[in-house]
């Protein structure tokens, strides 16, 4: 297995091999369309060794394209998979085998729909049993609405893009407030990516600072991951990586916190290595 230099915490595949939902969401664009090959060769070319890759939500709960992806990626990938909240044991089972490590739940394409189903509550209590992480996709103040229930479950939470706050709203907004709190409980993660998805401006988007700084203060930089989003999926305009990875040195340009957001905190959370 290759050394972990750097992580890339969020990234998706799309592999033209395996057939979307015929109920998706969305379709890609076709210049957002983004192997496993092209993927590692981003990483390589930007000098990033490891990523974590969510399942793609064209794609259903067939997480075969990701599974593929991270068996071809010889112990460079791991993934975060989609899932009903009542798949059985012997599926979470072949996940587990095929280098996933957590399930996501998307507020934003689905509402609460995910969170009320019964099956939910025995869900979370897996995840627990597995050492495994619920990843949260959320928008604006959507996260406030299930927050006590995470914090209730005692299940370890991830949120995406720093939950895609409303920046002319300000750090104040329930949604983030409600994102805050849960850093506090010491039992949650936050990933500082995407910032593209939020900012009015073009990088390095200054106006999303004050919102990564109190994220940082509430989850402590233990607590913090960096992920590109790649391969940029619906969006207006054209997204580039070097960007969205110069944002990271921004933010942190002390070469200790660097590093644990790059690469000790990835390594601790999804045991990369």
């Amino acid at each position: 297995m290759p050394p972990v230099i750097a992580v890339d915490s969020h990234a998706h595949i799309f592999s033209k091999t395996h057939p979307f939902d015929e109920n998706r969401n969305y379709t890609p664009d076709g210049s957002q369309i983004g192997s496993v090959e092209r993927f590692l060769s981003v990483l390589d070319y930007h000098g990033l060794s490891h990523g974590l890759v969510v399942a793609a939500e064209p794609y259903g709960t067939d997480n075969s394209g990701m599974l593929a992806g991270i068996a071809a990626s010889n112990g460079r990938l791991k993934g975060v998979a989609l899932v009903s909240p009542s798949a059985d044991d012997r599926e979470l089972d072949k996940l587990a085998a095929g280098g996933v490590v957590g399930i996501r739940y998307n507020l934003s394409s689905f509402g609460l729909s995910q969170f009320e189903d019964p099956a939910t509550t025995r869900m979370l209590e897996r995840l627990k049993e597995r050492g495994w992480f619920l990843q949260i996709h959320c928008m604006k103040d959507e996260l406030a609405a299930v927050a006590p229930m995470l914090e209730k479950s005692g299940v370890r939470v991830i949120i995406d893009h720093f939950g895609r706050p409303s920046v002319r709203r300000g750090v104040g907004q329930p949604g983030f407030q409600a994102l805050l709190s849960l850093g506090r409980t010491g039992n949650a993660v936050v990933k500082l990516s995407g910032p593209f998805r939020c900012s009015k401006e073009y990088p390095p988007y200054a106006d999303v600072e004050p919102f990564i700084e109190a994220a940082v203060e509430a989850y402590t930089i233990d607590n913090c991951v960096w992920g590109s989003d790649w391969p940029f999926v619906k969006v207006e305009e054209r997204i580039d990586y070097g960007p969205e990875l110069s944002c990271v040195r921004r933010w942190f340009p002390d070469d200790a916190d660097y590093d644990k957001v790059m690469r000790a905190n990835p390594v601790r959370i999804f045991g990369f290595g």
